[in-house]
């Protein structure tokens, strides 16, 4: 089987995503033959990404969110018109997109949570079966516990999480653990994407806390936070792109650019992480057994629902700012969910490859229905009587 993967490179979550289920692929006896990845524009697809994908990297310019720097929060306004003004620049990205799969013409497309796979999908419908994976789509969910007077967020939220998956034969939701499954939108639940450098960890618990924020305007918080508590050493994780590889602020305060091995060999020996409650990062503190303090990004509805259901999952705790006393004060009485999250993972790779395989067997069928019955119909008109 011929897998193509298309990407939202937003963060770091979905690309670890794709470096795990191509792990998995591999495993299975499948080859990954080519993966497109959406990027804001100015941003390039990290290092460790390009570096374990083991497949042809191309980058298209994607919608983004767009941060007000000044207030460490999403600029829904902005957002909005910028990716309006583009829409050129996008059709463009769509046919890169069509053209890559038409000289690959894999077996299966796996859309990580890309809404430009989605359009894709819709509008030039290509021969391969799409299946989307990502853990929003267990926002759709009638279970999924959201945020208290949230209706207009869970709506515009959900109406993008729709939109990335157009045509797609199957939604494979991500969850912390396990929910009932739920046939009403199309969703099977599925355990985490961990990557193998991340299970093959042996961890150890230091004394510092690792940091991980989707945007550096967030680390104005950090910094204020750090001044009033100098005592707690910190190593925080920042998208800065004119930020040196390491920026030591003091002793107990440094920043690192977005560095995948370091990342990992830190998250093996940190006491804590502390995290803009993204998916992959509290599942990966959860493997490990690390407490999660979970901040989410302000206006960032997502991240929100996100850290809700890490609590409820055992993850540890939630917070609105970076003030990382609310840490200190969980962490006696911290019980980590560890072996049950690790037995829920313990079916990542029989699930997925039983999932995927599926969707290619029955386009296969249906191809061939189609087939069988062009035949049988050419056939009869062969055959019937003559009308003159």
């Amino acid at each position: 089987m011929k897998v193509l993967f298309i990407i939202q490179g937003e963060g770091r979550g979905h690309l670890t995503q794709a470096i795990a289920l191509q792990q998995i692929l591999r495993d299975a006896g499948h080859e990954l033959s080519a993966v497109l990845v959406g990027k804001a524009a100015g941003r390039e697809v990290p290092c460790f990404f390009t570096e374990q994908i083991e497949a042809p990297v191309q980058p298209f310019l994607s919608p983004n969110l767009i941060y007000d720097t000044n207030k460490g929060s999403i600029n829904i306004g902005k957002t909005i018109r910028t990716h309006l003004r583009r829409g050129g620049r996008y059709a463009r990205s769509l046919r890169a997109i069509d053209e890559t799969v038409q000289n690959v013409k894999p077996d299966l497309i796996v859309n990580f949570y890309e809404v430009l796979g989605g359009f894709y999908n819709l509008l030039y419908r290509p021969a391969a079966p799409m299946v989307c994976v990502a853990h929003q789509y267990l926002l759709l969910h009638p279970q999924f516990p959201f945020p208290k007077n949230s209706w207009l967020d869970r709506q515009i939220v959900n109406f993008n999480t729709r939109l990335t998956a157009l045509g797609a034969h199957k939604k494979l939701a991500l969850s912390f653990r396990r929910f009932e499954q739920e046939t009403g939108h199309g969703l099977t639940i599925v355990p985490p994407l961990l990557r193998r450098d991340v299970k093959n960890l042996r961890p150890a618990t230091g004394d510092f806390a690792l940091v991980y924020m989707t945007h550096h305007s967030l680390s104005r918080q950090i910094i204020a936070w750090h001044k009033d508590n100098p005592e707690l050493p910190l190593h925080c994780f920042w998208d800065n792109p004119d930020a040196p590889e390491v920026q030591k602020i003091d002793d107990t305060l440094t920043f690192h650019r977005l560095n995948g091995p370091r990342y990992l060999r830190m998250m093996e020996q940190c006491r804590a992480l502390v995290t803009t409650a993204g998916f992959e990062s509290v599942c990966e503190a959860m493997y490990l057994g690390k407490p999660v303090l979970m901040v989410p990004v302000p206006k960032h509805f997502e991240q929100a629902c996100n850290a809700i259901d890490g609590v409820l999952s055992g993850a540890g705790a939630s917070a609105r700012t970076f003030d990382l006393s609310v840490l200190a004060d969980f962490l006696p009485y911290y019980q980590s969910p560890q072996a049950e999250f690790q037995a829920w993972c313990g079916e990542t790779s029989r699930l997925f490859v039983k999932h995927l395989e599926a969707v290619t067997t029955n386009a296969d069928s249906v191809l061939n229905a189609v087939s069988v019955k062009a035949v049988t119909v050419d056939v009869q008109k062969s055959f019937a009587p003559s009308a003159y």
